[in-house]
């Protein structure tokens, strides 16, 4: 699914206030390989459960937010924290 260009140069992260961008390719199949390893925290806590289809990052790369049916979930809770990972996605 991609986001129209009209929506995204309006969506930012709703803690940092960060612009948003899809997350690429390669780095969401390296997001949804630490999933399926049961790597990867939600910014609550919780474990990521389940493949992610698409995906937004913030400009600065600190937070993942899904996209589910279409739609970016930009709970801050549900945002996934880049900092967790040692090594880059």
């Amino acid at each position: 699914m991609t986001i129209p260009d009209h929506l995204l140069d309006i969506l930012c992260c709703p803690v940092s206030h960060e612009p948003l961008r899809p997350l690429g390719r390669n780095r969401l199949k390296s997001l949804n390989q630490r999933i399926a390893e049961s790597e990867v925290l939600y910014v609550d806590g919780s474990p990521v459960q389940g493949r992610i289809a698409d995906a937004l990052i913030t400009r600065d790369d600190k937070v993942i937010y899904p996209i589910e049916d279409g739609i970016p979930v930009l709970l801050p809770e549900r945002g996934i924290g880049t900092p967790q990972f040692t090594d880059p996605l």
